[in-house]
């Protein structure tokens, strides 16, 4: 977009505000909004509600409540769809309304779109504008799950972690229960509910016997609980297991794992998948596709430190989530939050970038990107 185009932004920019009401409600679908305008008046919003709704361009046409909407211009966050879904094509929706002009804050990077869309708009009259700069990033960047789930098959990941000023997520005997504080993990659990799965290791699951759901108040869907368990050890009577047929519970394990066990498991009503490979990164990625083939888009990661090395060996953790809290811990043998095989220099390190750090009571909230998709 060229320099004069303020309302263009300012509007999509509106767009992108509308899409992120859909969070936790729409996946694997991506987040979009839209605003329809005219003569400098907003004749209609909206946004993806739902997974199998009516896409945010309909909604906002339909908000317009006009069957006429020539020389009207569409702002959306993502380009729009043009193959038959859930819903019919959002292309034809707008031919249909005589929408004239539509501009666009980012690609879909999907195989069956990645501008076939706009280039149907274009063929048949309607001028198509891309958005660049820093409105087209934002656009990009609300929707790194669906972003990379469409260019790699695997779900975003998001790996999260309370440490202490010292780096510690558990004392040397190893308690961790709370390093970070309560308005911290009333976060988490926020997160929990846009994500659609929550990972962690069999030794977590065993120490902390956790549920992994959203403890909030009104909640959408409850995310997939996920263990990686290579032996399947984890028990038929833990709250996982006994939650499983009601939310569901995937226990990932190896071709070790006794065949008694992961029957049993799968007779309690946990999905069992076994992943292959001749390392622990090998076998991340072997889950990761099994995952991303049941549509799973955007996995939160909470440990351990073991499990959260073999994803980082393996090239999986997309962003960081660290707390930080006001504690010591000290001790050679308590425990860091990323284990793993590491690298062996500061050149290989991974570099992150468009870091962020806020306040949450009297923790500090460390936010980074390992990638962008």
């Amino acid at each position: 977009m060229s320099a004069e185009s303020e309302i263009d932004r300012r509007h999509l920019a509106r767009a992108i505000e509308l899409a992120e009401r859909g969070r936790g409600r729409v996946s694997p679908n991506p987040l979009v909004g839209a605003v329809i305008t005219r003569g400098g008046q907003t004749l209609g919003e909206g946004f993806h509600r739902a997974l199998g709704g009516p896409h945010a361009e309909v909604e906002a046409i339909r908000a317009a409540g006009e069957s006429d909407l020539r020389g009207a211009t569409l702002y959306v966050s993502l380009e729009p769809c043009c193959h038959h879904g859930r819903t019919p094509p959002c292309t034809d929706a707008i031919l249909q309304a005589g929408i004239r002009r539509v501009v666009v804050a980012a690609e879909d990077p999907s195989a069956h779109a990645s501008g076939r869309g706009l280039g149907i708009l274009r063929d048949e009259g309607v001028e198509v504008v891309m958005a660049d700069g820093e409105i087209a990033e934002r656009a990009r960047l609300q929707n790194q799950p669906f972003r990379k789930h469409a260019r790699t098959g695997h779900p975003w990941v998001l790996f999260k972690s309370a440490i202490t000023l010292d780096g510690k997520v558990a004392t040397r005997s190893g308690q961790s229960q709370w390093i970070s504080c309560p308005a911290s993990r009333r976060l988490v659990h926020h997160w929990r509910a846009h994500s659609d799965a929550v990972a962690v290791g069999i030794g977590t699951a065993l120490a902390d016997d956790p549920q992994l759901t959203p403890r909030l108040e009104q909640v959408s869907r409850h995310p997939r609980r996920v263990v990686f368990d290579s032996l399947a050890r984890l028990p038929v009577d833990s709250k996982l297991v006994s939650d499983a047929r009601r939310i569901p519970l995937t226990v990932v394990v190896s071709r070790a794992a006794p065949r008694a066990a992961t029957d049993s498991l799968a007779t309690h009503g946990a999905d069992v998948i076994v992943a292959v490979g001749e390392n622990e990164p090998a076998r991340i990625r072997s889950a990761l596709d099994q995952l991303g083939a049941a549509r799973v888009t955007s996995l939160l990661l909470e440990g351990g430190p073991h499990l959260a090395g073999a994803f980082l060996d393996a090239g999986e953790i997309d962003e960081v989530r660290m707390f930080l809290a006001p504690l010591l811990f000290g001790g050679r043998s308590a425990r860091n939050p990323i284990e793993g095989e590491g690298v062996d220099s500061i050149a290989e390190a991974i570099q992150a970038r468009g870091v962020e750090c806020e306040r949450v009571d009297e923790d500090l909230l460390i936010s980074a990107r390992l990638r962008e998709w």
